[in-house]
């Protein structure tokens, strides 16, 4: 393969699922903590300190993964995308500085107190810590979602030339357009970044559940930890339950809201080809050749239904946009059946799990806890093909223009019955690439960042699996013992002199000097 636009974009797809491996996983992780904390320092239990103090030995390498496989990316907006990072950099730049400011100063400040402030600071200290290192997980979140938003769903900008001493300039006789922000909350507040917020939100949340119940599962199916495993299993299984549930729901208005503005998208995701009654395809072999969903199994007039509250209501099909407006159909379609299958097995699994749990009889069940083992690669698998969905979805379009809509809400179509897209208002991935860049740069370090990761991936299953077999540390007798008061408090209550120790009884310690 030669093709330096498919070699650029196949090298993107592979950096970002790699790095995005992680941050579901501290979203998700920040929520059981903050949860674990609270109940720590206000029923002073034992077991909830150290459950959290073990996951939050989990959070920090999921932390330190995310931030190491998150940089390359921005280097390649440079090496590989100059073309689109010129375009949509006021656009861009504003929402990775907010990042930056909002998010990652937060986390990232709060983090070292979260990790090694055990014993050091108050409790009252920490847990603050601790909400705000997930505070800034969830801001981070934001202004990410809020960027690749406006890609899909442009607002808020003009399109301006870009000057070159004062006078536009021009390549090879085409002028070098870029997107300016004129109004900050309205490309922030564009038409699907709240919608794409909460669903990301949702998706790590079952990640974080379905990570928490597979190692405590493994340590149930092992007897080991027992008491910590059960109650850190009880959590995750109704964090993991509720957001599953809210995954239906928030699935369902987004695949209207995608409708509205991404008729396109849409389409491919239900192999829709022709505008007309909406069938709801439940299995299928796309035929983009001939236009059809071969050995197809569907509910007539599910997808209307679905989009409209009726079976009837027409929906636009791929016939009502240009060959080279369509995105490619197989991963679009292949990805969305994944993600909404497994959102569905997540309802039933942690369904059944809750009605044991009810019954008394969920520990009991060996192989359910063996199916939560491994369920927690689903989730990865579900979060993964969610993205994949929605950012092939979009081709050919890296900016995708406003889908043309009149008073009515109808699609405005040209004279030959196609969507007219206004095309200076976006940017197609086949212009976005860097000018200078040739095929063999790209395959090599590909096949060296490649090599990178495979080590940074041994190296997090490594220490993971370390950390897993240590387990949880004894549980204290007495929580916080060491940092009642704070950390000047125990500062001053240390021996001011250097005599000799001795233990006169359990919970009494004396110097040598006759001090008690």
């Amino acid at each position: 393969m030669d093709d330096v636009v498919m070699l650029s974009r196949l090298q993107f797809a592979l950096t970002i699922m790699f790095h995005y491996l992680f941050p579901p996983l501290t979203i998700g992780l920040s929520v059981v903590l903050v949860y674990l904390s609270g109940r720590s320092l206000r029923s002073g239990a034992a077991v909830y300190q150290q459950a959290a103090r073990f996951w939050t030995r989990i959070f920090a390498l999921n932390f330190a993964m995310g931030v190491a496989t998150g940089i390359v990316m921005e280097f390649e907006f440079g090496t590989n995308w100059a073309r689109y990072s010129r375009f949509v950099g006021d656009v861009f730049g504003s929402a990775l500085a907010a990042e930056g400011i909002f998010a990652f100063f937060l986390e990232s400040g709060f983090l070292a107190v979260l990790v090694f402030g055990w014993h050091r600071v108050g409790p009252r200290l920490h847990f603050f810590s601790t909400c705000m290192v997930a505070l800034g997980s969830f801001f981070s979140s934001v202004w990410i979602v809020v960027a690749n938003s406006w890609q899909q769903t442009p607002a808020g900008h003009r399109i301006v030339p870009v000057l070159r001493d004062g006078v536009p300039w021009v390549v090879d006789g085409v002028p070098m357009m870029r997107a300016e922000i004129l109004d900050f909350w309205a490309m922030v507040l564009n038409p699907s970044s709240l919608q794409r917020l909460v669903h990301v939100w949702i998706g790590c949340l079952i990640m974080g559940g379905f990570f928490v119940m597979s190692i405590s599962a493994w340590y149930l199916l092992r007897n080991q930890h027992r008491e910590f495993a059960e109650r850190s299993f009880k959590g995750a299984l109704v964090l993991a339950a509720l957001a599953s549930l809210a995954a239906l729901v928030s699935g369902h208005s987004q695949a209207r809201n995608v409708y509205r503005h991404q008729p396109a998208k849409l389409a491919a995701f239900e192999g829709h080809f022709e505008t007309g009654r909406g069938d709801l395809t439940l299995f299928g072999i796309p035929d983009e050749q001939a236009g059809r969903i071969r050995y197809v199994v569907a509910i007539p007039g599910g997808l209307s239904f679905l989009l409209f509250d009726d079976f009837q209501t027409p929906v636009v099909g791929l016939d009502r946009f240009r060959p080279e407006d369509r995105p490619p159909l197989l991963i679009p379609f292949v990805a969305w059946r994944l993600m909404v299958g497994l959102g569905c097995f997540f309802i039933a699994v942690t369904g059944l799990a809750c009605f044991l749990q009810w019954r008394g009889t969920l520990f009991q069940q060996r192989w359910l806890l063996w199916v939560f083992v491994f369920a927690v690669l689903l989730a990865v698998a579900a979060n993964q093909a969610g993205w994949a969905a929605a950012e092939v979805g979009r081709q050919p379009w890296i900016v995708q223009p406003p889908v043309p809509r009149d008073a009515s809400g109808a699609l405005v179509l040209d004279d030959a019955g196609f969507v007219h897209y206004a095309a200076q208002l976006g940017l197609r991935t086949s212009a976005s690439v860097s000018s200078v860049l040739d095929p063999g740069q790209v395959k090599g370090s590909m096949g060296m960042f490649g090599l990178l990761y495979a080590l940074l991936f041994s190296m997090w299953i490594y220490v993971l699996n370390d950390e897993i077999q240590k387990g949880p540390e004894r549980a204290e007798s007495d929580v916080g013992r060491a940092v009642e008061g704070g950390f000047l408090a125990t500062a001053v209550r240390r021996p001011a002199h250097a005599g000799p120790v001795t233990e006169a009884r359990p919970g009494e310690v004396t110097r040598g000097d006759g001090e008690g």
